[in-house]
């Protein structure tokens, strides 16, 4: 079952550096209601657009375009965990000169969920997902091999529900 609470990804802020992105009305809008909510149905962007008030084609063309500047990094759902593949939470010790060419190479992954700084000696944190544990395990490796840092793989014991969604515009 998806998680309706993730619908855009965040990833490293020092990896997506849009600068100041103007948006409009419909742009802000998109962002604030589709945070949660993501229709799952086989025309999703079509229902969004619906919604709104807009056309399929537009809806794309924004998403495209927040993408490209850099305001969000990824669109689609995040489904709960242990219930359709494999997922953990990660981390590595980076030094601070080699943080931002580090959380790019992460970031590059597509099993990577969204990653974040944390001022910590495990200063760069990260969610990864994968169709099996095999696979999970196997990213993993790559980006130890990658990246020349140790991952501290910490996999998900006890569930917890914390919405990340929050009002971007009111």
């Amino acid at each position: 079952m998806a998680n309706p609470a993730s619908l855009f990804r965040q990833a490293h802020p020092r990896t997506l550096n849009p600068g100041k992105v103007e948006l409009n009305d419909l742009e802000k809008r998109l962002l604030n209601e589709y945070q949660n909510g993501l229709p799952l149905t086989p025309t999703p962007y079509a229902d969004m657009a619906a919604r709104v008030g807009t056309s399929e084609a537009l809806v794309l063309k924004i998403l495209q375009r927040l993408q490209d500047a850099g305001v969000i990094s990824r669109v689609g759902p995040v489904f709960k965990p242990k219930k359709i593949g494999a997922s953990t939470l990660a981390a590595m010790a980076v030094p601070e000169e080699r943080l931002e060419a580090v959380a790019a190479k992460v970031s590059a992954y597509p099993e990577v969920n969204h990653n974040y700084e944390r001022e910590d000696e495990h200063n760069l944190w990260f969610v990864v997902t994968a169709p099996s544990e095999a696979h999970l395990a196997a990213v993993l490796d790559r980006m130890e091999s990658e990246t020349g840092f140790p991952i501290l793989n910490l996999p998900l014991r006890k569930e917890f529900h914390i919405n990340l969604g929050f009002p971007l515009w009111c």
